[in-house]
């Protein structure tokens, strides 16, 4: 169950949850005014209204909006790296993983609950406990990347980094462009365009020790 699925579980008030199930109530519910607000807008009123409790609960859990916002990016940067690292993992074939790690993102930015844009459109990309947890996920999926580039290619880390992180700024570029034009090319279509291009490029790099591409 996700944190905005408890949240619609738990919203009446009075009631008592386990310490873990009202954190991640209230993180669900700071998500949905967050998304929608943006965080100069949102207010922590319009959070605990949301979750169904007073603002005293709220306050007990998080001291002030930023906490909120920096737990929730906090979170959401591990899931987007999590699953680019399960991309690259899923299989040995590197086309597949150019796919995998496509569709990755895809489905990140597509998950209803619209946590991308905390990470990737946020207002508050001024305050640099934000800023650093962002650039730390971009770093972070770009290395990720890099080890793989690195290991079959024989190019140095320092190379095998900046395609790494051509590769991850083209996939969350695109799959958010894809998304604000509404999904006009189905997903999976849209992922494999993305994965055409991405492996024409790539592709051009022999394995290291083999002379086939």
């Amino acid at each position: 169950m996700t944190a905005i699925e408890q949240t619609e579980a738990a919203r009446p008030r009075g009631t008592r949850l386990p310490r873990r199930a009202r954190r991640n109530q209230l993180l669900g519910a700071a998500q949905e005014v967050f998304v929608a607000q943006g965080y100069h807008s949102a207010a922590m009123d319009d959070i605990a209204e949301r979750a169904g409790v007073s603002k005293p609960v709220l306050y007990q859990h998080f001291p002030g909006k930023l906490d909120l916002y920096l737990a929730l990016l906090d979170q959401h940067c591990e899931s987007l790296l999590v699953s680019v690292r399960t991309a690259l993992a899923s299989t040995s074939d590197n086309s597949l993983r150019v796919r995998a790690t496509m569709d990755a993102y895809f489905a990140y930015v597509e998950d209803e609950g619209g946590a991308f844009r905390l990470v990737f459109e946020s207002d508050l990309t001024n305050e640099p406990a934000v800023r650093e947890r962002v650039d730390k996920v971009t770093f972070e999926c770009a290395e990720a990347i890099c080890e793989v580039i690195a290991e079959d290619t024989g190019l140095s880390k320092a190379e095998s980094m900046l395609l790494a992180s051509g590769l991850g700024g083209l996939a969350q570029v695109v799959a958010r462009s894809w998304l604000h034009s509404d999904r006009s090319v189905p997903r999976e279509q849209a992922v494999q365009l993305l994965t055409s291009l991405a492996w024409r490029g790539i592709a051009g790099f022999p394995l290291h020790g083999s002379e086939h591409h």
